[in-house]
């Protein structure tokens, strides 16, 4: 036990110090967010509050609608985090956007069953992940430079942001992979919730189309042709589904401590052995 608060007062002092200018610039909010695991962001969202009283607190994970990556429901962690401090709660990161809405939504009825009271946000990727397991797209071969062939369409995004906004979440953004014409797509969505705020460039479900030149593309001028889209992707022996590298190895093994000091060499060869070991079946994954 004292080991235990030994450690969480030397992350508390380390937030402190990273809270400071914040402080004193006297910002509107603080955002602590990207923990994957529920205890790490409590450690936080309890140093912010000491530290900064009266500051609204958002607080988001990067996990799935299933639990963080030691194993706590993620239910759980939403309530946790509230009872923590956090006035808005959510995920972010490592998922695709709809996989992040039905982990907000755990953490929604969580909250309430609980008989708690909170705001709640999401920020996903901008990939799609239906096949990323719990590290979520840092698992995917293609993480980090083959992307590009997961990235959603304007019209995904449009869904996205009504799904969300239906869901009861009102703190709607997006993290990795989003692009400018996403968040036009998410703000063009609920424009009449904003008070009929439109951002610049719209497209208004392709109404722009009704002066192209080819009769075929002006048919495409209506909201029903590109919600029903089912895009190709050009890639004719391109996989729609990828495995997961699922090391395992995220509690503690000696690979994924992190130090200040360059990766070295040893290192690189120890990681290229255990991956072989991996996909020999002679570790556990």
């Amino acid at each position: 036990k004292q080991w235990y608060q030994r450690r969480v007062a030397i992350t508390a002092g380390e937030v402190k110090k990273q809270l400071k200018v914040f402080k004193e610039q006297k910002v509107d909010l603080m955002i602590a967010e990207y923990y994957e695991h529920v205890e790490e962001a409590e450690w936080h969202v309890e140093a912010i509050k000491e530290y900064m009283p009266g500051t609204p607190i958002c607080a988001s994970l990067a996990i799935n609608d299933e639990s963080d990556v030691h194993g706590v429901p993620t239910g759980e962690c939403g309530v946790r985090l509230v009872r923590a401090g956090a006035d808005v709660v959510g995920v972010n990161c490592h998922f695709d956007p709809f996989r992040c809405i039905e982990a907000v939504k755990k953490m929604r009825d969580a909250v309430q069953a609980a008989g708690l009271k909170a705001h709640f946000m999401v920020q996903p990727l901008g990939f799609w992940t239906p096949d990323a397991s719990v590290q979520g797209f840092i698992d995917l071969p293609e993480f980090p430079f083959g992307l590009e062939p997961r990235i959603l369409t304007r019209w995904d995004m449009a869904r996205y942001a009504r799904e969300a906004y239906d869901a009861g979440i009102r703190f709607i953004g997006g993290c990795c992979g989003f692009e400018p014409y996403h968040i036009r797509a998410v703000s063009e969505e609920l424009s009449e919730e904003r008070g009929g705020y439109l951002p610049f460039n719209c497209v208004y479900w392709g109404k722009c189309l009704e002066k192209h030149t080819k009769p075929w593309v002006r048919a495409r001028s209506n909201k029903h042709y590109w919600e029903t889209l089912n895009p190709g992707t050009g890639r004719p022996f391109s996989a729609s589904l990828s495995k997961p590298d699922q090391w395992g190895i995220t509690a503690g093994h000696e690979l994924v401590k992190q130090h200040q000091t360059s990766t070295t060499q040893q290192e690189l060869i120890e990681g290229n052995e255990f991956k072989q070991k991996l996909h020999r079946h002679e570790v556990p994954c």
